[in-house]
């Protein structure tokens, strides 16, 4: 496991840390540990997540996050 810091996220994903808060609340961002207070993200889960963003076209809606899940 590779523990990724917040702004090594930032890094990989172009998203602001507070972006990436936003999503640790709504629940719609990589999964992350929190180690005291220190958010960390496993390298593996922000590659997964970043292909379950992945699109085919601008105006569909995300058919590949069904198969990424059931490929995983």
């Amino acid at each position: 496991m590779k523990l990724l810091s917040l702004d090594e996220v930032v890094s990989v994903t172009g998203l602001s840390r507070s972006s990436l808060a936003k999503k640790r609340c709504d629940g719609t961002g990589p999964a992350f540990f929190k180690l005291g207070r220190t958010v960390k993200y496993d390298r593996a889960d922000v590659d997964a997540w970043i292909l379950s963003r992945r699109r085919t076209s601008t105006w569909a809606a995300n058919d590949n996050a069904a198969a990424t899940q059931a490929a995983a």
